[in-house]
């Protein structure tokens, strides 16, 4: 029986192909389309990042020399792209019940078998991913056992003070929440070092979101439209989500709370500011698995393996990912709170 195993269908190429066509739970930041991704064949990532720097050109007498510009100086970021593995095997007892000699019907069966196996541990993949691409939204990449990926000591910039909206004023002041929307907009601008971007988005937690919708100025913007005007001109089309949203001040404000209830998310009184827009601001590298026929070859999303129990008790299989996600410019991530400034 074990011996359907030798079959090609099980190489770690074929593998590695199921493990990748297997049907993904909903990923929001991969909806967004905000990561864009990059195959290569080391285990760890070099970036070299310049300062921005816009200077004034000052003027000079005419036939005179002119002016030296001071050049930023490059730095050479080497970041290590983490391993996350899942094991899995199949005993011969599993598949004890379809034996059947030179069988087609017997190969389909004994597969169907592995993707069960593959597929039970697809979620945890996807929930993984999704965890570490919000960490590089937010700024600091949290992994499973406790270690982090600070961006912002990665690349030596510091991160902006915490942004406060005051939504719960018993009587605001008339435009406040606007101007304070259009100050996080200038101070992106700034940040970006002049770069154009399309639009700012943030990740709020539930009371954030909660009070931004009952604030006064939120109320009166959208009184008197229709549902369908609301739909057409406040909510933001294709991006829109089953996480509730809307654009208010220039700024979409997306509700994007926790991640099953693992504690995975956006804290209930904070929000995370971020342009789209902006090309290769936010990255996935992922790197080739640890496997002697992947050696120097480009990394995949996904790999999956099997090899053979000692005495032929059955088949040990594992699937891997090496990915890393990063913010290339995170001085750019902003931080906001719905709670009382200190």
């Amino acid at each position: 029986m074990l011996d359907i195993f030798r079959n090609s269908a099980f190489s770690v190429s074929a593998l590695t192909d199921v493990v990748n066509e297997l049907k993904y739970r909903p990923s929001r930041i991969r909806d967004l389309g905000l990561f864009s991704s990059t195959a290569v064949s080391t285990t760890s990532i070099a970036i070299e990042s310049i300062g921005d720097i816009l200077q004034l050109v000052k003027p000079s007498p005419r036939g005179a020399p002119g002016e030296t510009r001071d050049m930023p100086k490059r730095k050479l970021q080497n970041i290590t792209i983490p391993h996350f593995q899942r094991d899995w095997h199949v005993y011969a007892d599993e598949v004890q019940g379809i034996r059947a000699l030179g069988s087609e019907t017997q190969l389909r069966t004994v597969q169907q078998v592995v993707g069960e196996k593959m597929n039970a541990n697809m979620a945890d993949f996807e929930v993984t991913e999704e965890h570490a691409r919000l960490g590089a939204v937010k700024g600091i990449v949290t992994y499973a056992d406790g270690t982090t990926l600070n961006l912002f000591d990665q690349f030596g910039v510091q991160q902006q003070g915490v942004i406060y909206f005051d939504l719960s004023a018993a009587d605001p002041a008339d435009g406040a929440l606007r101007e304070k929307c259009v100050q996080t907009i200038r101070l992106a601008r700034k940040q970006l070092g002049g770069l154009s971007f399309g639009n700012l988005h943030a990740f709020v937690g539930d009371n954030f979101f909660d009070k931004l919708l009952k604030h006064p100025e939120v109320r009166e913007t959208y009184k008197g439209w229709s549902d369908a005007q609301i739909l057409r001109e406040s909510y933001i089309g294709p991006n829109r989500a089953s996480n509730p949203i809307f654009e208010f001040g220039g700024i979409v404000w997306e509700n994007y709370g926790e991640i099953d209830g693992e504690g995975i998310g956006v804290g209930v009184e904070e929000a995370h500011i971020f342009p789209t827009g902006v090309p290769g601001l936010f990255r996935t590298y992922y790197g080739p698995a640890d496997y002697i026929e992947t050696v120097n070859t480009l990394g995949r999303r996904l790999y999956s393996k099997q090899w053979p129990m000692p005495n032929d008790k059955g088949i040990n299989g594992e699937m891997q990912s090496n990915a890393l996600q990063i913010c290339t410019r995170p001085k750019v991530l902003l931080k906001g709170s719905s709670a009382a400034s200190g």
